[in-house]
């Protein structure tokens, strides 16, 4: 039997039971060991905010369409961060070059599920590198899911950075934007996260809720504010004192997945008057001018080289293990208590 962690509705979550279906051609079967909760998009099916409960979209105009839900309860094998061990493979994709073979550690996307059937193009070269360990591949999309906020931020050597939001992927972005030769601000309304923050390469932490953010921003930079804020939490008040953080002519990339109104968000204000630019992250795809050499999957593999590396490190990040099959406990835990958790995985 296969055991699909599924929500029924919202914040209603259980472990469905299914028999294990034959393997297509052209697939791979993986037995999972692990996959990583995010924090942020899956949340927003938990809770019932997610856009594709109440509208759809239509991929073709890339416009959503009220009137019908994209998706409906239940919501089954969400997820996009797992790591498990190939048990089989089609015959007839012997010998194809990059593709694992039977034993192998891999990473991918194929939900919360004790097993996954898994297209061979989509792991064509996700082997696990040697020596990593196999949580860090739980790691792959949320790092390059910081990997292009920083790219779509265009970063310099020198620039000041701020970073909103502290959470797993606000921490690797910060690390990130370290790496790439800026001095970071980082932000979040949570003390613990600012202290792994400045682990993570922070010059300095500010706290959201008692630290007049923008303020201090520009202080620390002569009264110009930051050449780039990049916002990773999903907060509209967030995204406004991003705006207000950046300098003239600054820019401002938004990363979080943001639900509802823009209630707290001003684009009138320091937004029209220093004419700040905003741009969208989203890991759909690279920032347009880096397409010709940039993927979605030299993110992914560039991500997993850095920590293979020592340059990143994620396995710190895993604040619970958790069994699947007390699933329910783990998104109990991050929607009530997220300060007490930051990598939350799931161990099948």
């Amino acid at each position: 039997m296969e055991r699909v962690v599924q929500f029924t509705g919202p914040r209603h979550v259980e472990i469905a039971e299914h028999e294990r279906e034959p393997l297509p051609p052209g697939h791979l079967r993986v037995r999972t060991r692990y996959s990583g909760i995010s924090a942020g998009t899956e949340l927003t099916a938990y809770r019932g905010t997610n856009p594709y409960l109440t509208r759809t979209w239509d991929p073709e105009a890339r416009l959503f369409h009220e009137g019908a839900a994209g998706i409906e309860y239940p919501v089954a094998g969400w997820g996009y961060s797992e790591v498990g061990e190939v048990v089989e493979v089609s015959p007839e994709l012997d010998g194809t070059p990059g593709l694992p073979v039977t034993g192998n550690l891999i990473w991918g996307i194929w939900g919360h599920r004790s097993e996954g059937i898994v297209p061979a193009e989509r792991v064509i070269g996700h082997t696990l590198p040697d020596g990593l360990d196999p949580l860090a591949g739980a790691f792959a999309r949320v790092g390059a899911i910081a990997y292009n906020a920083v790219l779509a931020g265009d970063v310099h050597l020198g620039e000041d950075v701020a970073v909103f939001g502290q959470g797993v992927i606000g921490l690797l972005t910060t690390r990130l934007a370290q790496l790439s030769g800026a001095r970071v601000t980082a932000v979040d309304a949570l003390d613990g996260r600012l202290d792994t923050a400045r682990r993570y390469g922070a010059h300095t932490t500010l706290n959201a809720r008692t630290d007049q953010v923008a303020e201090r921003v520009r202080d620390a930079t002569g009264g110009r504010g930051a050449d780039l804020a990049i916002e990773i939490s999903g907060a509209y008040p967030a995204l406004h004192e991003a705006l207000r953080s950046v300098a003239v002519g600054g820019r401002v990339v938004a990363s979080g997945f943001y639900q509802g109104d823009g209630i707290g968000l001003r684009l009138g204000d320091e937004f029209h008057h220093n004419r700040v630019q905003l741009v969208c992250s989203q890991i759909g795809g690279v920032p347009p001018q880096l397409s010709g050499r940039w993927s979605v999957d030299r993110l992914q593999r560039t991500f997993l080289r850095l920590v293979a590396e020592g340059q990143v490190d994620v396995t710190s990040l895993v604040s619970h293990v958790v069994p699947a099959a007390d699933a329910a406990d783990a998104y109990v835990l991050l929607d009530e208590r997220p300060a007490e958790a930051l990598q939350v995985v799931l161990e099948f």
